[in-house]
């Protein structure tokens, strides 16, 4: 996905979605004391720090304002050595693009071996219910392909990778530390709780359903506290909130699936500002 094609997203999805109260990023700003985030346009990309090491989740779009945004919380890009990639989508894979500025030339990327089949060109990205397929993504980052299940140490950081196919044909969700789970574009949060992705951006809607009930099942059996945290609305630490309506599938061009809170048009970014994102800690999403 190059440069043009991000920006020409940014103007077709503007207009898609324009109204439909679907969007709601999260603002560049912090989570906790070691998890921050960064919002382009619709999407969100986090940073995990530990004892020196940070850890990137997910690298958004071909986006021009990523060094700008990493400064106003003080991460500098030459310091990200180790990415990990929900999915191959335009808005999670952009900045490692080949035509990018290139600032995390270096860093290791982490994806599911099944999902690296897009970036082989052994699979192309279809969306609109398999009507429109995006553009392959190029990037020269040296890869480490994952496994379900597989358990990854980056410093003192704990990674645990759990497939859940459906949105993509081989979506990761990431649980850091036992205590943070990364779930990219498996779930949309709405005012009332949490549902499986976008209709009209799923590879199978069916499947997307089946393998968040697993994902349920996974998280509950641990019996701990775990923040979950979203691509593209939001994070909370209310699990109760976050699977109400698991089986729900969001369907973004129907009044019942809209969060009133959400912009008018998430494209528009006038609200993230470098005063808010040092002073003021990212609200977790709560009950309606």
């Amino acid at each position: 996905m190059a440069r043009k094609d991000s920006d020409h997203q940014k103007k077709s999805m503007s207009a898609l979605f324009r109204g439909k109260a679907i969007f709601k990023p999260l603002n560049t700003g912090w989570i906790d004391t070691g998890v921050a985030c960064v919002r382009e346009w619709v999407a969100n990309i986090f940073f995990y720090t530990k004892n020196g090491t940070t850890v990137m989740i997910d690298a958004g779009y071909n986006y021009a304002r990523l060094r700008e945004k990493m400064g106003w919380l003080d991460i500098d890009p030459a310091s990200i050595k180790h990415i990990l990639i929900t999915h191959q989508d335009t808005d999670h894979v952009g900045a490692l693009e080949n035509d990018s500025e290139q600032l995390f030339r270096d860093a290791v990327v982490y994806i599911g071996e099944i999902e690296n089949r897009y970036l082989t060109g052994e699979k192309r990205r279809k969306v609109f219910h398999g009507f429109y397929r995006l553009p392959r993504v190029e990037t020269d980052n040296r890869r480490v392909l994952l496994k379900d299940g597989q358990i990854l140490r980056i410093g003192d950081i704990k990674v645990e990778c759990i497939l859940v196919p459906g949105h993509t044909w081989g979506h990761m969700v990431y649980l850091v530390d036992d205590a943070w789970l990364f779930t990219g574009d498996t779930l949309w949060f709405g005012a009332d709780g949490g549902y499986s992705f976008i209709s009209t951006l799923a590879e199978s809607n069916k499947l997307a359903v089946r393998s968040l009930e697993k994902l349920e099942k996974n998280i509950r059996a641990r019996n701990r506290p775990i923040a979950v945290i979203t691509g593209h609305t939001g994070w909370t630490d209310d699990l109760d909130f976050v699977f109400r309506h698991r089986k729900e599938i969001c369907r973004p061009f129907t009044r019942r699936y809209t969060d009133p809170e959400a912009p008018y048009d998430g494209y528009v970014e006038d609200d993230d500002t470098e005063v808010k994102a040092r002073n003021v800690r990212l609200s977790k999403k709560r009950r309606a």
